[in-house]
């Protein structure tokens, strides 16, 4: 029987098939998992195109995270596809406007900083209790977030990078306080990979020789699969008694000096 055979998983932040969401999302079908995406916008039909080069046929529901009548609605539209329970939800979303990053760090406009804080790391609270309702103390949940290490200040990274600490912090205290209805809350915190995320980072080309020139084990900025097997196993009951935890599948990257 496949880790993840029977659960029911809600999946967000699939664009293209080089996205980690979208190798997250056709694993969890090929391991027998009922899943359902989520998109917005313009990119709707992008997701909705997409989704059809997945192994088996699948609904997208539009969910702006920034948009409180979408939460709302979220479980009961969830609820039609996947039913009474969900075992699982990927939080693949993060965005920061074009001010925000590219080394503008010290003349970046609070709007700009809110709209980055808001979309990559209060949202993973926001979808988390947008789906409560829907996990069951009794089986438990999963929920997983992609993350890229905050440890360290990356060049023209700026304030996405800050963002994606507030992510960190935020799983930790999500993990404090859904654990005692048997909800996990673990990030995975990739390597550099190139997806339509990674185009909007002035400099990319900086984090691929850094990661060439350091990675233990090797990396390659082009196959996102070694992430989305973290995201799924995470996902499955082979990890009951992890949450709050922080995954790096980077090659090795986060552990070797400069």
């Amino acid at each position: 029987m496949s880790i993840v055979e029977g659960k029911r998983i809600v999946v967000t932040g699939v664009l293209t098939d080089s996205s980690i969401a979208f190798h997250v999302a056709k694993l969890l079908q090929l391991n027998g998992a009922k899943i359902v995406l989520t998109s917005f916008g313009r990119a709707l039909s992008l997701t909705e195109r997409i989704a059809k080069r997945l192994p088996d046929n699948v609904e997208v529901i539009e969910l702006d995270v920034r948009d409180e009548g979408h939460l709302d609605a979220l479980a009961e539209r969830v609820k039609k596809t996947l039913g009474d329970r969900i075992d699982g939800v990927v939080h693949s979303i993060g965005f920061a406007p074009e001010g925000a990053l590219g080394g503008n760090f010290l003349n970046t406009s609070w709007s700009d900083v809110a709209i980055a804080l808001e979309t990559s790391a209060f949202s993973l609270k926001s979808l988390a209790m947008s789906l409560e309702s829907l996990f069951d103390p009794q089986h438990g949940a999963s929920i997983v977030g992609l993350d890229f290490d905050a440890t360290v200040a990356w060049p023209k990274y700026d304030w996405m990078g800050v963002a994606k600490a507030a992510l960190e912090s935020t799983a930790r205290y999500l993990a404090r306080d859904l654990g005692p209805r048997n909800i996990r809350v673990n990030l995975v915190a990739a390597g550099p990979l190139k997806t339509i995320a990674a185009k909007s980072i002035p400099g990319f080309s900086e984090f691929e020789s850094v990661w060439k020139s350091r990675a233990p084990l090797g990396w390659d900025v082009s196959d996102p699969e070694p992430a989305a097997r973290a995201v799924v196993a995470l996902l499955s009951d082979w990890f009951p008694k992890t949450t709050g935890e922080i995954i790096h599948v980077d090659g090795g990257v986060h552990a070797i000096g400069g």
